[in-house]
């Protein structure tokens, strides 16, 4: 019995320094083999219809950023681009027109004011002569009126005078040479009336005419005043004609939209690698007919993995971004890589999920849940890109 004690004791002290030993081991670390490695998956989706012409690539190979996936047949997309360039075209000469005319329709329409007011300006000058003409011709007749009546008066007078000298001439009271200068005075005096009568027509015809052709100065003033009217219109047809100019850059503008897309529908038919990968999940092949949008491969960066750990929540106390970390990845018989922590999720695996739970519904089961830990390797320890999304590894983070 009393050798058993020191045993025992031995025992007891290689026990404690074990479990010392354990817990000074695993003190200052997280492990879980809830991870997995991760990547980005890059989806190659057509953004043009048509028949595809060749696939130069299969499942599983590497191509590098800008190489050859699918080739779609562009020859519809040559012909509408060829048509939307000749649209182009034809709108920019309608624009060259368009501004061309804007100088010239002001021009001509400031040369239209001009000869409009010097028509008006003539019309006014041939009024006020043809109203001169007919004051002079009113003068005229009043003249002409002022002699005919004088005329007349003295015509009256030598008749009375021959009717009073013929009794006197049948009583031999007076010679015949008398009477006969009376009689040729009365005659001269009736001839007289008469060619004052003519120049009364004379004068009243030229009134008529005077007045017509102060009425034809009117009308010309008038259909002068209204072409002044109408060419004071330019700045209205200035306003049109460049309206005509802003629509035709408009159109210009439309139709180099047009081209452009429809260099990048043509560009379209051409689908290349938008990053360096490994071709995945290939669904296209010769002789198709594919729409837009419709999936054609993924290719995944094997050159940009990370590992995505789900830790318990009771496990990301002392977890903070730049940590040291491990992982062991299952594959290749737990052959370990080193990293570091980058992030840690903003909400837990299950919030992310089609369904996340409600704890208010009654039913509530208090579950652990998980947290997702972006770790990221160090550079040059996966040169033959062994790694693939998905793969199964045990992860340890280093808090302390």
């Amino acid at each position: 019995m009393s050798r058993r004690i020191p045993i025992l004791i031995a025992v007891v002290v290689i026990i404690v320094i074990a479990a010392g030993g354990w817990l000074w081991a695993t003190s200052g670390r997280e492990s879980t083999d809830d991870a997995q490695v991760d990547a980005h998956v890059t989806p190659i989706a057509a953004r043009v219809g048509g028949t595809v012409l060749t696939v130069p690539v299969v499942d599983n190979q590497q191509v590098e950023a800008g190489a050859l996936l699918v080739q779609i047949d562009p020859r519809d997309y040559d012909v509408a681009l060829e048509r939307a360039r000749a649209e182009l075209a034809d709108a920019d000469a309608a624009l060259v027109a368009a501004r061309a005319n804007v100088p010239i329709t002001q021009t001509t329409a400031t040369g239209n004011v001009a000869a409009a007011q010097g028509g008006v300006e003539q019309a006014q000058a041939g009024i006020v002569e043809a109203q001169q003409a007919v004051d002079a011709a009113r003068s005229r007749l009043a003249t002409a009126q002022a002699r005919l009546r004088e005329n007349e008066a003295n015509a009256a007078k030598a008749a009375k005078d021959v009717d009073r000298l013929q009794a006197l001439l049948a009583k031999d009271e007076i010679p015949q040479q008398q009477y006969d200068a009376t009689v040729a005075s009365a005659q001269a005096s009736a001839a007289a009336v008469d060619s004052a009568r003519a120049q009364v027509q004379e004068a009243e015809t030229g009134i008529r005419v005077a007045e017509s052709r102060l009425m034809q100065a009117r009308a010309g003033e008038s259909r002068a005043t209204a072409q002044l009217h109408a060419s004071q219109t330019t700045p209205e047809q200035v306003t049109q004609m460049r309206a005509r100019v802003a629509a035709a850059e408009a159109r210009v503008k439309q139709l180099s939209a047009a081209v452009k897309q429809a260099e990048l529908s043509l560009e379209y038919a051409t689908v290349r690698a938008p990053v360096k990968g490994i071709v995945s999940r290939k669904t296209v092949e010769v002789g198709q007919v594919i729409q837009p949008g419709q999936p054609l491969m993924s290719i995944i960066p094997l050159d940009r993995v990370w590992i995505t750990v789900n830790f318990k929540e009771t496990q990301l106390e002392d977890m903070r971004p730049g940590q040291r970390a491990t992982v062991e990845v299952d594959a290749y018989g737990g052959k370990e890589f080193s990293g570091k922590v980058e992030s840690i999720a903003a909400a837990t695996g299950a919030r992310f999920s089609l369904l996340p739970p409600e704890n208010a519904t009654g039913n509530f089961v208090k579950v652990v849940q998980r947290v997702p830990v972006k770790i990221v390797l160090d550079e040059g320890q996966d040169q033959e890109h062994l790694l693939r999304p998905g793969m199964s590894v045990n992860a340890t983070v280093y808090t302390k």
